[in-house]
């Protein structure tokens, strides 16, 4: 019997406030570095690479409009090629796996994995993916639960059947988060599997599910599918559409009311990397059961225990005499919180959004296409950014209302459109912007282009950007 096609869909909508200060909205926890210097959405695609082989169509990804180019670097640093349906707003995964379900043959076989999950034994993974693959072409409704090594409060459970005749467990019920005395039941019970979050199940299938259980989110999705555009490798549906869309997990909306359900047990080492506790758990911990993560170097444990740092600067961070702690350092934000109220952190979030404070949602350092961007200093009526343009990228031609700006050349080569003059500069060059002018900059070289920007003016909001031509389709 030939092995049958799995088409891999990555779903990259998770915001991860739980991940304060690192993982932010506009830079959330999957496309941050965090082991070995990839991220988490990265070797999510590594990871799924052997399934996707034989799959014309690549990998379909269905991610945040604001997050596709970010996502487009992922993969491409993952050496693969993806389509994005670019959600308007996020509605969680019943509305995502409808989106993505409803842009695949009826008859293909999908597996649906989180962009933001650890799980190192690649082989483990892709042989039990396929052992499912049988019951989900027999018309399963396929899920995945890992067999639990501690009396987590933090996962959801599923608690295991009849074994079946096709491979798997019937599901007797899914559990939310319990707490902790009902957690160290389900362990020791072995009944129960840690819910993955990751499902296998065919295109039709899936459909035909949300049809019954979910029909007012299948409708929406159908039309807001029906009047998509379509750019290369992008799917944008219909925004207005799928604003009326009602937001619930597919947990919620099919798996726990459906009865073609099955569950297939995963041994490995996994982890949702949910929570800063998680995080820790994934660093070597030192004969003080102190870890670190981030630039190590700068990360020190004096007399302490049981102590995290991330380190995500440049500037020391010392614990000293600390103990069940997490200090979580980044150049605009500090977070110091007791390992047992790590899941709390999303509550900071709430907090600092309620203040309208900017390190709830954006990082001083901001992904743009064409490279990125630090505030270094901001004042009144003065900001200064360190701006890398990548080899051959280019921002738009633009112009502002508010502001003029200085730019002066640290390395590489600069193409400059001042008004009607274009010029290249070298290291240690410079050139002035004024207040109204169209310009444009441009990296024509094959290293990356640094500089300075001096931005001096009675407004600096990003929105002061008037754009004439841009390669990005911004607007």
């Amino acid at each position: 019997m030939s092995t049958p096609i799995i088409h891999p869909v990555i779903l990259c909508g998770g915001s991860g406030t739980r991940l304060w200060p690192l993982s932010r909205k506009s830079f959330p926890k999957q496309f941050i570095p965090l082991l070995g210097g990839k991220s988490l959405l990265q070797l999510t695609l590594e990871r799924v690479a052997p399934l996707a082989q034989g799959v014309a169509q690549g990998v379909l990804c269905v991610s945040a409009d604001e997050h596709r180019f970010l996502l487009a670097d992922v993969a491409a640093h993952a050496g693969l090629e993806v389509r994005q349906i670019l959600e308007p707003q996020a509605k969680n995964t019943a509305a995502a796996m409808a989106l993505a379900a409803l842009a695949m043959p009826a008859d293909a076989l999908l597996l649906f994995c989180p962009a933001d999950q650890h799980i190192p034994d690649t082989p483990s993974f892709v042989d039990m993916v396929r052992s499912a693959a049988p019951a989900a072409l027999a018309g399963q409704l396929v899920t995945f639960g890992v067999m639990p090594n501690a009396p987590s409060t933090g996962y959801g459970y599923i608690q295991k059947g009849a074994a079946a005749a096709n491979g798997g467990f019937a599901v007797a019920r899914f559990v939310e988060k319990p707490a902790l005395d009902k957690a160290t039941e389900f362990l020791l019970s072995g009944q129960y599997l840690w819910n993955a979050g990751i499902f296998l199940v065919q295109a039709s299938q899936l459909l035909q599910a949300l049809q019954t259980h979910a029909p007012d989110i299948m409708s929406v999705c159908r039309s807001a599918m029906q009047t998509a555009q379509v750019d290369g490798l992008f799917t944008r549906p219909d925004a207005a559409v799928f604003a009326t869309c009602r937001s619930q997990s597919i947990d919620y909306a099919v798996m726990e009311p459906a009865t073609n359900v099955r569950v297939f047990s995963f041994q490995g080492q996994w982890s949702d990397v949910g929570s800063w506790n998680a995080v820790a758990d994934l660093a070597a911990p030192d004969a003080q059961g102190n870890r670190a993560g981030g630039e190590l170097q700068h990360a020190h444990h004096l007399r302490a225990e049981q102590t995290y740092i991330h380190a995500g600067g440049q500037r020391p961070v010392v614990a000293l005499g600390t103990k069940n702690l997490l200090i979580i350092d980044t150049p605009d934000a500090l977070l110091v919180v007791d390992a047992a109220h790590a899941e709390a952190v999303k509550e900071v979030v709430a907090r600092l959004e309620t203040l309208d404070a900017a390190q709830a949602v954006q990082h001083r350092l901001v992904a743009r296409p064409w490279g990125w961007y630090d505030s270094v200093d901001v004042g009144t009526r003065h900001q200064v950014k360190r701006i890398t343009v990548k080899p051959g990228a280019t921002l738009s031609l633009q112009m502002h209302h508010h502001r003029a700006e200085h730019w002066v050349v640290v390395s590489g080569t600069a193409e400059v459109t001042n008004g009607d003059k274009v010029t290249i500069l070298g290291e240690n060059q410079s050139t002035f912007i004024p207040l109204g002018q169209i310009h444009r900059l441009a990296n024509p070289g094959k290293m990356p282009l640094e500089l300075i920007e001096v931005q001096s003016g009675s407004y600096l909001g990003e929105d002061d950007i008037v754009r004439f031509e841009d390669t990005y389709g911004r607007r």
